[in-house]
């Protein structure tokens, strides 16, 4: 269904939580952790400081190997070379994502509770599918809550799926046991006191021994 190149991965999905002045400590923690994705999320408008933050942050990401991913700015992205960027729910913003970052961009979409969303991001070209939030969550308290059956309806799309929202150690399990390929996480792992204990839990999550049937 997806013609573009393909995209795969599965572990810790590290979501920043905008401004702070810890804020390359706290992401060299969760990498450290093992972390396999990181998002760069900040919604203010300072955009000299997103872009020296993001460009730093490209430079680290890839010291460790990870892909960087900008939240639903296609230009910022564009601009400091990451490897993707997170979209919401228009799904021609797929298509000029593709135009601006490549093939080879890893594109998410935020498909929330919506299966004929997941589609419509799946035919578009996304690289992976986003749902939630499957808890109550203090990033986005009006995130319309999502079925973990999702999870699994979505696997015939063939794409990777990332659950999201209010995600911790303690409920995570039954979301990779129904298929989640990354649990992407951001107060339970940035406001942690220890963020690369934290991370390291996250990333024990997904160990063979803990291994799903999907």
């Amino acid at each position: 269904m997806n013609r573009f190149a393909p995209w795969s991965g599965r572990g810790l999905y590290a979501l920043t939580d905008g401004p702070r002045e810890d804020l390359f400590e706290v992401v060299s923690q969760a990498l450290a952790g093992g972390a396999q994705l990181l998002q760069y999320r900040d919604p203010t408008a300072d955009a000299a400081r997103r872009h020296a933050e993001a460009t730093a942050l490209r430079q680290l990401c890839h010291e460790h190997g990870v892909p960087l991913i900008i939240d639903d700015d296609i230009a910022l992205a564009k601009a400091v070379g990451a490897d993707g960027v997170h979209l919401g729910d228009a799904e021609n913003d797929i298509g000029v994502a593709r135009s601006e970052l490549g093939d080879h961009a890893i594109i998410g979409m935020a498909c929330r509770d919506s299966l004929q969303l997941a589609q419509i991001a799946a035919h578009a070209g996304a690289s992976y599918l986003s749902f939630g939030a499957f808890f109550p969550s203090t990033t986005k308290p009006l995130a319309p809550r999502a079925s973990i059956d999702l999870l699994r309806q979505s696997a015939a799309l063939g794409l990777p799926r990332v659950a999201i929202g209010g995600i911790t150690p303690d409920n995570g399990a039954p979301l990779i046991e129904a298929g989640a390929d990354f649990l992407a996480v951001v107060s339970a792992l940035f406001g942690a006191s220890d963020v690369r204990a934290a991370a390291q839990h996250f990333s024990n999550m997904f160990s063979p021994d803990r291994e799903s049937t999907r």
